[in-house]
């Protein structure tokens, strides 16, 4: 059963589009924060700062200076951050639905009785 409840959840992550999971990455940082979801630093800094670069008015290329490569590194950076930001967060929705179905699930010490 347990199987079957985590395969039903990555259907449903796969079907989820980017601006669905916007929720659910705000979800992850929060968890993140406050210890509760075992993550790496690194894999969940990066990807945010990618789209606070995008974001940004400040440039590398800015698009008044150079037009057309100004808009380009900002598709070069959402290109690389948003496939791992996306990963990230089906990681964390699948612990998720772990994590809740494991808490309906719990073992009680019992004795056996002949």
């Amino acid at each position: 059963m347990k199987y079957s409840k985590l395969n039903l959840a990555k259907e449903a992550i796969n079907h989820k589009g980017f601006v669905k999971k916007i929720p659910d990455i705000f979800r992850m940082v929060k968890y993140w924060r406050k210890g509760i979801y075992p993550i790496r630093s690194i894999d969940i800094i990066l990807p945010l700062l990618g789209l606070l670069y995008v974001i940004s008015p400040i440039d590398l290329l800015p698009e008044v200076a150079v037009p057309v490569l100004g808009v380009l590194d900002d598709l070069a950076v959402l290109s690389l951050t948003i496939p791992k930001l996306i990963k990230e967060v089906d990681k964390f929705l699948l612990w998720e639905a772990e994590r809740k179905y494991n808490a309906g699930s719990k073992v009680i010490d019992a004795q056996i009785l002949e």
